[in-house]
């Protein structure tokens, strides 16, 4: 891919034009216009009937895009040397938001689930920015300490701990999704950083322990976990959504209804605008385009990773872990989403990155895509140039 200068100013201290890359920028503006068109469609029902507008969850989404633009824009201006001496200060910023939120009276309850902050104009999920600090974190951590997680166990251990404490104010939320993709996230950081494979066996044995005896200590996870295996045995109670979901994917057949003729998101399929947009998006486009909605992720994924691969290839470690840690937050969180509504997974109440409604997601990911195409400007510009003598860069 090429990539070529935009004509914007650039930071006086680098004295130098910004380099985008197109092909990323590309994908993730062809999600988030396609997001806007099935959102319109599958909120416009349960939006007129909730407050007389049929576009009030359309244009919410679209204020949440415009701040995400710029959140983004001012990720993009800041070098990734700022935000990797920021490591150990974001951190505490993401587990103070995990400890806030479950004060009463602060935290926002929403059927059961304490998980937001009022913000502004707006309900700020407060997994959302905590999971960026703790990869941006883990990015910083792998880089400081990388002799000693590839050759010691504490080097494992330290961030870990640090995942556990996060994990558990997770689940005191309770948020089980937000848990499991931000746990899987640094294990996949941890294991491209060279982590021994013995440190995962322990760690994956006591983890699976941990997670078995909280979903059977939980009625009503235990009931997700299960429910999606046979949804049809309870189709009324655990199983309803999955069903709802199910008969929207396959009422699409191989070209869909059209858009804006999906039946289930006429109140017969719950969050059809959220958690289940894909099943809409299914009905109204079919087989055909859902595996081009799938291609696109698919192809965002491929340029993230590629760029984290370009990152090490370059000595630019921390943008390598920052790239893989974004790259597969996304990915994973895309696939679950997805698994989801086709009932290959138990529902997790993860958005569908850039396509479900949700500010705190859809600002969250744009701040993402603006610190991914600031990776690639630095790798394009490479301010820092290598020292081949020494076989490092100069400080």
């Amino acid at each position: 891919m090429t990539s070529r200068a935009a004509t914007m100013p650039f930071p006086a201290r680098l004295k130098t034009e910004l380099k985008l890359d197109y092909v990323l920028l590309s994908i993730a503006l062809a999600l988030l216009l396609g997001g806007f068109v099935i959102l319109a469609s599958a909120s416009i029902s349960v939006s007129d009937n909730a407050t007389g507008n049929p576009f009030f969850y359309l244009q919410r989404q679209l204020v949440a895009a415009a701040i995400g633009t710029a959140a983004a824009g001012f990720c993009l201006f800041v070098p990734l040397q700022v935000w990797r001496s920021l490591g150990p200060l974001l951190l505490l910023l993401g587990l103070a938001l995990l400890v806030v939120v479950l004060i009463p009276g602060i935290g926002h309850e929403v059927n059961g689930a304490r998980r937001w902050l009022r913000v502004g104009i707006m309900n700020l999920q407060v997994s959302e920015p905590a999971r960026l600090c703790v990869i941006m974190y883990m990015a910083g951590y792998l880089v400081r300490r990388s002799k000693t997680v590839r050759e010691a166990f504490v080097g494992f251990l330290r961030p870990m701990l640090v995942l556990t404490l996060a994990c558990l104010l997770l689940l005191a939320e309770p948020d089980f999704g937000g848990a499991i993709v931000l746990l899987a996230t640094a294990l996949v950081m941890l294991f491209v950083a060279g982590a021994r494979i013995r440190d995962f066996i322990v760690f994956f044995l006591a983890a699976a322990a941990a997670m078995t005896a909280l979903a059977v200590m939980s009625p009503y996870r235990l009931k997700r976990l299960t429910g999606f295996m046979d949804p049809w045995s309870d189709p009324y109670d655990s199983g309803f959504q999955l069903i709802q979901s199910l008969i929207a994917i396959g009422r699409g057949e191989w070209f869909g209804v059209g858009l804006g003729n999906s039946v289930q998101k006429l109140f017969y399929l719950p969050e059809a605008h959220t958690d289940f947009v894909f099943a809409v998006f299914a009905e109204e486009f079919g087989l055909l385009g859902s595996l081009v909605l799938i291609a696109l992720f698919l192809a965002l994924l491929w340029r993230i990773f590629r760029l984290g691969i370009r990152a090490q290839d370059a000595e630019r470690h921390f943008e390598a872990f920052l790239a893989i840690g974004l790259g597969t937050w996304l990915g994973l969180q895309a696939f679950i989403n997805v698994g989801v509504n086709m009932g290959l997974l138990p529902t997790k109440g993860l958005t569908l990155p850039l396509i479900s409604y949700g500010r705190s997601s859809l600002i969250v990911t744009m701040i993402s895509i603006g610190l991914l195409l600031r990776i690639h400007h630095e790798l394009t510009v490479d301010a820092r140039p290598v020292n081949r003598k020494r076989g490092r860069r100069k400080s």
